[in-house]
């Protein structure tokens, strides 16, 4: 996917305006919260992980970490994250710029519940140079995601 199929996109859903790009990399979450000047845990970082013949995006907020335990539960494997060059391959997207709308059809995407503690959030629009501003309902809109599920661990203090 490219940032143009994105902003195109956003356009459509009248959210161009939210859309932040940047001549510096927003490849990681703190990258991404230096570029935008907020709270890294504000960023909806999306994590990539094998699931079947395709894979399945996580998107949470940007402290979290995955609970391996809690992703077992709750879809039935291993947690195990995609390599780069099939990060581009299943998703369209170069690592640090996977945007969690517009995925391809064997790609499933969840969001983790500790995006609902932001009144904003920051997911990557298609490169590692982007970031655009939603609600965590204006993401779930967006991505219709399978769901929301709960396979995050607590911030560390």
């Amino acid at each position: 996917m490219t940032i143009e199929k994105v902003r195109a996109f956003l356009d459509e859903n009248g959210l161009l305006d939210r859309l932040h790009e940047f001549d510096a990399s927003t490849a990681t979450v703190d990258l991404a919260a230096q570029c935008l000047g907020v709270d890294p845990d504000r960023i909806a970082k999306t994590l990539s992980f094998y699931w079947g013949d395709g894979a399945v995006l996580v998107v949470a907020a940007g402290r979290r970490r995955v609970d391996n335990h809690k992703f077992k539960a709750h879809f039935g494997c291993k947690a195990k994250m995609l390599s780069a060059e099939d990060t581009e391959r299943l998703t369209g997207n170069l690592p640090g710029g996977v945007c969690p709308f517009l995925a391809p059809e064997n790609v499933r995407v969840w969001l983790d519940v500790s995006l609902k503690d932001h009144e904003t959030v920051f997911p990557a629009a298609g490169s590692p140079h982007s970031g655009v501003e939603l609600t965590p309902a204006e993401l779930e809109a967006l991505t219709a995601p399978a769901g929301w599920c709960d396979v995050c661990k607590a911030p560390e203090a």
